[in-house]
C-alpha cells in the first residue's frame, strides 16, 4: 500500500464500490486480497469531481506511461473497468493488481505494490486524461 494521497473521481468511486460489493462474495482468496486492497485505497482517497481532479492524476480511462524501476521496461496502459479490460491492447482492469496500484496516482510518483510475481517499483512518467463521459 502507498502513503501518498490519491485522487479518485466521485463517479468512479461509486461504480468501484458497486463492483467491490458485487464481486466480494464470489472472490477466491487471492482475488479477495486484491479487492481488499482496492477497498482500502478507496477509503483513503480524496474524492473529487471531474472538473476538480488535479492534472496528471491517473483516473479510469486515463492512459498511463510507466517504467519498471528494476527491469527498465516501459509500458503504456489504459485504466479501465473490468468489462473493458484487454491486456493485449494495454487495457488493464482497475481490479487487477497493477490497475489498483496506479489508480489515483500522479505523474512522477513512484508506486511500490505487491504483484503476482512479487513486489514491483514503478514510476509514472505521464498521464493523459481519461474520458470524463461514457464510463462503463
Amino acid at each position: 500500500m502507498r502513503e501518498n494521497p490519491i485522487y479518485i473521481l466521485e463517479s468512479d468511486a461509486a461504480k468501484l464500490r458497486g463492483l467491490l460489493a458485487s464481486r466480494g462474495s464470489h472472490a477466491d482468496g487471492r482475488d479477495q486480497e486484491h479487492l481488499s486492497d482496492l477497498a482500502s485505497e478507496l477509503e483513503r482517497a480524496f474524492l473529487v469531481s471531474a472538473d476538480a481532479v488535479p492534472s496528471g492524476v491517473a483516473t479510469l480511462n486515463s492512459r498511463v506511461q510507466i517504467v519498471d524501476l528494476v527491469s527498465g521496461e516501459r509500458r503504456e496502459l489504459t485504466l479501465v473497468f473490468p468489462s473493458a479490460a484487454d491486456p493485449g491492447l494495454g487495457r488493464i482492469s482497475v481490479l487487477a493488481p497493477l490497475g489498483c496500484a496506479l489508480v489515483g496516482c500522479r505523474e512522477g510518483e513512484i508506486v511500490e505494490w505487491e504483484m503476482p510475481g512479487g513486489p514491483r517499483r514503478l514510476r509514472i512518467d505521464k498521464v493523459t486524461c481519461g474520458l470524463r463521459e461514457g464510463r462503463a
